[in-house]
C-alpha cells in the first residue's frame, strides 16, 4: 500500500516567507504601539522641561517684599490681625536685630512720612500696588518724597520697642489700602499657626 502525504492547507498566518527563504513577523499592531509608546514618553519629558518646574533645587520667584533687616531676622512677635478696625491686634510683625543695625526698604517706593511719633521715629513707603510699609522706632535718614529702592537704608534702628525680648525690635507693618495685612505672607514667609480651643473640648 502506498501511503500519499498529506499537507495542510494553505491559510492566511502572520508569518510570511522572505526571499532568502526565511521567515518573519509581519509588522502588526504590537510594533505601532510601542513607537507611540515610546513618542508620547518623548513628549511628555520636552513638556515637562519647558514648564517652570517647582522641584527641590529649582529658584523660588522673589517675593513682593524682602526683608527691612540683613541677615533675615527671627521674628519675636507675629501678625494678629484685628477683629475690627480699631480693635485690639498686632498690625504688623516684630523683628530682632542690634541697636543700630540698617533698617530697608522693603521694596522700591516713594516715602510718605518720616520723623517722630510720640517720641519714636518712624518711615512709611508707598509702594506700587496700594501698599504701604512702616518701619519703627528708628533714626530716619531719609525725607518725605525721596524715591528709595528695594533694599536701600532707611534708618537706624533704636532700643525701646514695647515688649520687645531683646536688645532691640523693629515693628515692620504693611497696609494694603486701610487693611492691615501680614508682612511674612508678602515676603513668603509662613506666618505661625495658632490653635483655638475646640468648643466641644471639656
Amino acid at each position: 500500500m502506498t501511503m500519499t502525504s498529506c499537507s495542510r492547507p494553505v491559510t492566511r498566518h502572520s508569518f510570511a516567507i522572505d526571499r532568502t527563504g526565511g521567515r518573519h513577523r509581519r509588522p502588526g499592531r504590537p510594533r505601532r504601539l510601542a513607537r507611540l509608546t515610546i513618542l508620547a514618553t518623548v513628549l511628555a519629558l520636552l513638556t515637562a522641561s519647558a514648564m517652570p518646574g517647582t522641584a527641590r533645587g529649582a529658584p523660588s520667584p522673589q517675593g513682593r517684599l524682602s526683608w527691612p533687616l540683613s541677615p533675615a531676622p527671627s521674628v519675636t512677635r507675629y501678625f494678629e490681625p484685628p477683629s475690627t478696625p480699631y480693635g485690639p491686634g498686632h498690625r504688623g510683625v516684630d523683628l530682632a536685630a542690634a541697636p543700630g543695625a540698617n533698617v530697608l526698604a522693603a521694596a522700591e517706593g516713594v516715602v510718605m512720612f518720616a520723623g517722630q511719633v510720640a517720641g519714636r521715629g518712624v518711615v512709611s513707603i508707598d509702594h506700587e500696588g496700594g501698599l504701604r510699609t512702616t518701619y519703627l522706632p528708628l533714626a530716619p535718614t531719609v525725607t518725605v518724597g525721596d524715591q528709595v529702592y528695594r533694599g536701600q537704608v532707611l534708618g537706624t534702628l533704636v532700643a525701646g520697642h514695647p515688649g520687645c525680648p531683646g536688645p532691640a525690635c523693629l515693628h515692620f507693618g504693611v497696609r494694603r489700602g486701610e487693611e492691615y495685612v501680614d508682612p511674612l505672607a508678602l515676603i513668603g514667609e509662613p506666618s505661625e499657626i495658632r490653635l483655638k480651643p475646640w468648643e466641644g473640648d471639656p
